[in-house]
């Protein structure tokens, strides 16, 4: 048995409402949209999924959606210009870590190589 990558998902409990974060927040542009939304992330697949079971809403599973950045300080002023609340920047032995979450709680981080 061969296994292949699909993509990163996280729930949703207001598709819209997420979608236009994803866009407005980190300028992601929806690449397909059905029962699911779709943006394409540096050649990976990330979906929203929508759901109303509050289990599945926690923000705290262990997937993350971890994106590059050049500029932590840039990233986090730009964040924080968009009402965007983020955790403190944290020095890494290869890098700078930093996190934030969307509209539903879930925990998207933000990651600037050590080499930039």
């Amino acid at each position: 048995m061969r296994y292949g990558f699909d993509c990163v998902f996280y729930y949703v409990s207001d598709v819209d409402r997420s979608v236009r974060f994803y866009q407005e927040v980190l300028g992601l542009k929806v690449t397909s949209q059905d029962f699911v939304t779709r943006f394409e992330v540096g050649g990976v697949l990330f979906e929203l999924v929508p759901t109303t079971d509050r289990g599945k809403l926690q923000g705290g599973g262990n997937a993350r959606l971890c994106l590059a950045v050049d500029d932590m300080a840039e990233a986090i002023a730009d964040l924080k210009k968009k009402g965007v609340k983020t955790a403190e920047v944290q020095k890494k032995h290869n890098g700078l870590l930093s996190s934030f979450t969307d509209p539903d709680g879930n925990e998207i981080c933000l990651w600037q190589d050590a080499a930039k």
